[in-house]
């Protein structure tokens, strides 16, 4: 399960959303985490989710790899869904069966919460899966520049976002390769009483922990033998260009945020 993980991985593609600007999927995706929280009602969370569902079919993402993807994020949002159900006790009750009872605005949160969480998640997958971690690292350094001014590491924050991105899809796939290792000599994480799984976890750690820092320090070295010496100087081969596709994209999103206005009023 941990190498199907989708968030920091990208695939190749010939969609809108890989011929996009990185800078306008970044400010997409930014302005999408506001947008959300908008919503309030049945209408507005189907407003969002049709427009979650759009931008999949323009990414060209094969559904069948989402799916697999998420379903170590489905355990989380049917985690943050019966929380809900079960800590929140507004509104009339609709289900009672002893010291069990499910509220009416416990029931609501649960849902529009945990669709929230879910489309959040979408929509960030759907940037690093259409967008190379240079071209998120080079959007990312131009939309900070500004900052220059005040000598803030620009460049070098870019650049720790963009390798952090491309670490987690490596860690999950060192993860998943350590624990097959040690399932074969007889370690047990999926059976037993939770304090033995907790156990088991402990040795996993300290594999895992030397295996990153052996590719943090080849990643160093590497970068250190081609002759980095920070961002001052730097010039780019592939130069950002923004098109009208970048343009009617943020309009569509603008579009959104209005009716999602007028429907939560």
């Amino acid at each position: 399960m941990m190498e199907k993980m989708i968030f920091g991985r990208y695939v190749p593609g010939d969609s809108i959303l890989h011929r996009m600007d990185p800078r306008s999927k970044l400010i997409t995706v930014f302005l999408f985490v506001i947008v959300v929280f908008i919503a309030n009602n049945a209408l507005t969370y189907g407003v969002l989710a049709a427009y979650t569902f759009i931008m999949v079919g323009l990414s060209k993402v094969p559904i069948r790899f989402l799916y697999g993807g998420l379903k170590p994020v489905f355990l989380l949002v049917i985690f943050t869904f019966l929380l809900h159900i079960f800590m929140t006790k507004e509104g009339d009750v609709i289900f009672e069966l002893g010291w069990l009872k499910i509220y009416e605005e416990g029931l609501r949160q649960g849902i529009f919460i945990s669709l929230r969480f879910l489309l959040l998640i979408l929509i960030t997958s759907l940037l690093t899966l259409t967008t190379t971690p240079i071209e998120i690292t080079d959007g990312l350094e131009t939309l900070l520049n500004p900052l220059k001014k005040y000598k803030f590491p620009v460049h070098e924050l870019a650049l720790m976002m963009s390798i952090s991105l491309r670490f987690i899809p490596t860690l999950m796939q060192e993860t998943d390769k350590i624990m097959k290792a040690q399932t074969a000599r007889g370690v047990e994480y999926n059976s037993g009483p939770i304090k033995k799984r907790i156990k088991a976890i402990v040795p996993l750690l300290i594999p895992l922990f030397i295996s990153s820092f052996k590719r943090a320090e080849e990643l160093a070295v590497a970068m250190e033998a081609r002759g980095y010496k920070g961002g001052e100087g730097r010039t780019k081969y592939r130069q950002l260009t923004w098109g009208g596709s970048d343009t009617m994209m943020l309009l569509f999103l603008a579009g959104v945020t209005v009716l999602l206005i007028v429907l939560r009023g």
